[in-house]
């Protein structure tokens, strides 16, 4: 089964699939129609690992499992604030919505800040949806721009981002006259 497009650019971008490829595959299922995916992280919610998907629309957390599954979502003009606190290795976002609050733990603490940040700019109303600013999964390092290249920063983009700055400060100085 191929990926829809949007889903599989937000996947593409995942540090860790890993015990998702079950949300992952069945994702399209549960979006609503003409509903567009942003940014997907995997954590824990209820006792259970699950993807937090943002949309144009909402915040959805999917979880499926063998023997039941869990759909919780925050249609975005009902959430108030969202949190992110990181500790050593993983990070926890916390979602204020319709007056009620809910904890999502065992996040990439890197990319569940990115989440947290796109679901800021998207309640202010300010900047594009990562949608709109990332390259395709086919495009190579040197078609997205640095910012999208420092805000993404995976091992591999940093590593180019690093290799280009390193070549400016590296470049042959004009002799003075």
């Amino acid at each position: 089964d191929e990926l829809r497009a949007d889903i599989a650019a937000a996947v593409a971008q995942m540090p860790s699939k890993l015990g998702s490829g079950r949300e992952i595959k069945r994702l399209e299922s549960v979006l609503w129609d003409g509903e567009a995916v942003d940014t997907i992280v995997s954590g824990r919610y209820g006792g259970g690992l699950g993807l937090l998907v943002l949309t144009d629309r909402r915040l959805l957390f999917y979880k499926e499992g063998i023997m039941s599954g869990k759909n919780v979502d925050f249609p975005l003009d009902k959430i108030s604030s969202v949190e992110f606190s990181k500790a050593m290795l993983l990070g926890k976002i916390v979602v204020f919505a319709s007056g009620n609050k809910v904890e999502i733990d065992n996040v990439d603490k890197n990319h569940g800040r990115l989440l947290a940040e796109h679901v800021r700019d998207r309640l202010h109303g300010t900047g594009p949806s990562r949608a709109d600013t990332l390259p395709p999964p086919s495009a190579g390092i040197q078609d997205a721009p640095p910012s999208v290249l420092l805000q993404t920063s995976t091992p591999q983009r940093m590593y180019s981002v690093v290799g280009v700055v390193g070549s400016i400060f590296t470049a042959p100085t004009p002799p003075r006259s």
